[in-house]
């Protein structure tokens, strides 16, 4: 899933990434190691990035402590706050971690296991802008990276939404993660919510047919 061939398609500018150049900042959510901050940067944008895992988070600090717009937060971000679940951790540094055990995901991506599993408390967006004193305001597009938890991490920012101009997500047809998410309910929450599609790009596939995308909505 979020594997290197998909990190560098994030790096380059235009496809999926051209509606956040018109953003005043961005909230990252599974920001993993912050891959994009060189984009993000040369857009001119505000970021924060969300990370749940301890050792990759570090990293993701080291890597954006020089981008003075750029700041970091540990959390692992759902529909509710004060949960304890377990998080598994991927063997791909952590790409494609999840609150989910895998399911079809290791019909693609066979090299991709959990690593571990780990304990932690959850929140929602909504609580930890808060909690961060993160001015809202000041970022009106979401990009989420979660590995099937998209829809938790939306329901947990109901209060936000209307803020948002423009969403980017990771989304696929069918079950790659045990009880995850898919395409199309993601689409109904937003569409319920004022959001239209304007871009889908698939970058990977099911050999039954499913497919990964990367979807951007946009305020209507």
């Amino acid at each position: 899933m979020r594997h290197v061939r998909q990190r560098l398609r994030n790096l380059v500018g235009g496809g999926p990434n051209e509606a956040l150049r018109r953003a005043r900042g961005v909230i990252h959510v599974g920001a993993n190691t912050g891959q994009e901050r060189d984009l993000y940067a040369s857009f001119g944008l505000r970021v924060v990035w969300i990370e749940p895992i301890p050792e990759v988070f570090d990293e993701l600090q080291r890597n954006v402590a020089d981008f003075p717009y750029q700041r970091a937060v540990r959390a692992l971000v759902t529909d509710t706050s004060g949960e304890t679940v377990a998080f598994h951790v991927s063997s791909n540094d952590g790409l494609s971690s999840s609150i989910f055990d895998f399911d079809q995901h290791a019909d693609i991506w066979p090299d991709v296991t959990t690593a571990r599993s780990i304990e932690l408390v959850t929140t929602t967006l909504s609580d930890l802008v808060e909690r961060e004193g993160i001015e809202p305001h000041d970022y009106d597009a979401l990009v989420m990276d979660t590995q099937g938890s998209e829809l938790l991490v939306l329901q947990g920012a109901e209060a936000m939404l209307k803020q948002l101009s423009v969403i980017k997500t990771e989304a696929a047809d069918f079950e790659a993660y045990t009880g995850c998410c898919l395409r199309e309910d993601i689409e109904s929450f937003l569409f319920a919510r004022g959001f239209r599609e304007t871009q889908c790009t698939e970058f990977a596939r099911h050999a039954e047919g499913g497919r990964y995308y990367d979807v951007v909505f946009e305020r209507s």
